[in-house]
């Protein structure tokens, strides 16, 4: 393609995009050449060829089409050239609504489906470089959601109840040979998921560039083969998804009652794992326990790798925090701590990981804005709304069972009237735990075990205290219970 037939397509584009678009994206678009099925252009910023790729890059493999190129993709050359239009439009900013403030050299895209056949994968950036060092990195833009640059393996906090699932993620994220496949992730809300899959995504960018990596939501998925069943091109749709190295499905449970998009899923993942193409689920349930997921779908998600990550425990939640406040520290710097409020959110926000986030950061942009430093009475008072939507209510028969499977014997008789060492020790000890974490008066507590007096709840509540401070295995086993049920 000649440059005059570049300007021509210009135009065409003028007339799609409108004026304002063409001015700021395409116009600073300078043409190179075009081999081997790629279309090479020079973009004045990498920020712009990365918009232009997102947002534009499937209409303009579409148009080169119509005029006669052979093309299947596109990529954008960034530094300097010779040429006037290049020097003017380096120098021109390009203005973006700021939503797109954070785009990155890595940034994801999200085209439309091809408008041609032979236009299977969507517009790529092959390479960008960076001006100032003149580095070349290989991208290749993922058809999917875009990509959290907060999400990554580096701030990602290890505990217990996660440690697995992260060792299964890094493993993947290597890029090696299939060694589990599918690996599927589940669990609550705020456990970590899709902070996961963002940095299996970001780790295989970065190892191997080679690699066709696709992540997005199971909606997304659904979205995308109606649309593709509305414009008559499921070909193009099997062809996209059935190409890719990697596939991953964020909230899978969402594809749940939803026929033909299972079916057309099914078809993709037998396809994939004939292949030895990976593929990574997460859902917020086990295979088994989503509802409405076909047999012979659960069935599969169940021959692969199935991680659960736990709820969160204490020391986890303190970690959060801690990396948490680094970063807050640089934002907001001179600003002060006081000793224990960080302790004091991780034991009473212990459902949701973002609900913790949230509130820390409420928190140091409150004290910043007020001008004073983050004590536990300012704690309060800021997330007083926080704080009271996160109070668990733990019953009684919660503390029962849980002691009783804690010290091996049956809820039964740690009720009943047996008095006997083996049953006592632990019916005073869910008794102090109901004075302690629930709001039921002595009465209350003492008819729940069985029928008892008040006052031998009394004597209980003391006897426990008192050994709390004289036998460390009853003070553990109290740490213990407390926090599996405060989890």
């Amino acid at each position: 393609m000649t440059q005059d037939q570049w300007g021509q397509l210009k135009q065409n584009l003028l007339n799609t995009v409108g004026k304002n678009n063409f001015a700021t994206w395409i116009e600073p678009l300078e043409f190179v050449e075009i081999v081997d099925g790629v279309a090479s252009f020079h973009a004045p910023t990498t920020f712009l060829g990365n918009y232009v790729s997102q947002n534009f890059g499937d209409l303009i493999v579409h148009k080169l089409n119509e005029g006669g190129a052979n093309v299947r993709r596109i990529h954008f050359r960034v530094g300097t050239t010779n040429t006037p239009r290049a020097k003017a439009s380096a120098a021109r900013p390009a203005a973006a609504p700021a939503a797109y403030e954070t785009v990155t050299a890595s940034a994801t895209a999200q085209p439309r489906l091809a408008d041609t056949p032979e236009t299977i994968r969507p517009a790529t950036i092959d390479s960008v470089t960076d001006a100032p060092s003149g580095t070349t990195i290989a991208q290749d833009l993922l058809p999917g959601a875009p990509l959290d640059a907060r999400f990554t393996f580096d701030t990602f906090v290890v505990g217990k109840p996660n440690e697995l699932a992260h060792a299964a993620a890094r493993r993947v994220a290597e890029g090696g040979p299939v060694t589990f496949n599918p690996l599927f992730l589940y669990g609550g809300v705020g456990l970590g998921k899709t902070h996961l899959m963002h940095a299996i995504a970001w780790e295989l960018q970065t190892k191997r560039p080679d690699l066709n990596v696709v992540y997005l939501s199971a909606e997304q998925f659904m979205y995308r083969f109606v649309q593709a069943l509305r414009d008559r091109k499921m070909m193009d749709f099997k062809q996209l998804f059935r190409s890719v190295d990697v596939l991953m499905v964020d909230d899978v449970q969402f594809i749940a009652g939803k026929d033909s998009t299972q079916e057309e899923f099914f078809h993709t993942f037998n396809a994939l794992v004939d292949q030895n193409k990976q593929i990574i689920i997460s859902a917020d349930r086990a295979p088994g326990e989503i509802k409405d997921l076909e047999d012979r779908i659960k069935s599969r998600l169940q021959c692969g790798l199935v991680v659960d990550l736990h709820p969160t425990d204490y020391e986890l939640r303190l970690g959060i925090l801690q990396s948490k406040v680094e970063q807050h520290s640089q934002q907001y710097p001179g600003l002060e701590l006081a000793p224990g409020v960080l302790e004091f959110l991780a034991h009473r926000i212990s459902t949701n990981v973002r609900v913790l986030e949230g509130a820390l950061t409420r928190l140091f942009a409150f004290a910043s804005l007020v001008g004073r430093p983050i004590t536990m009475e300012l704690t309060q008072d800021c997330l007083a709304d926080v704080l009271r939507a996160s109070e668990r209510k733990i019953t009684v028969e919660e503390i029962q069972r849980k002691v009783s499977e804690h010290y091996n014997i049956r809820l039964s008789d740690m009720i009943g009237p047996k008095r006997v060492r083996t049953y006592a020790r632990p019916r005073q000890v869910a008794m102090y735990l109901c004075k302690q974490l629930t709001s039921r008066s002595l009465p209350e507590i003492g008819r729940r075990f069985g029928g008892r007096d008040h006052t031998t709840v009394m004597h209980g509540v003391k006897r426990i205290e008192e050994l709390r401070q004289q036998d460390g295995q009853i003070a553990e086993d109290l740490e213990l219970l407390r926090r599996a049920l405060e989890a």
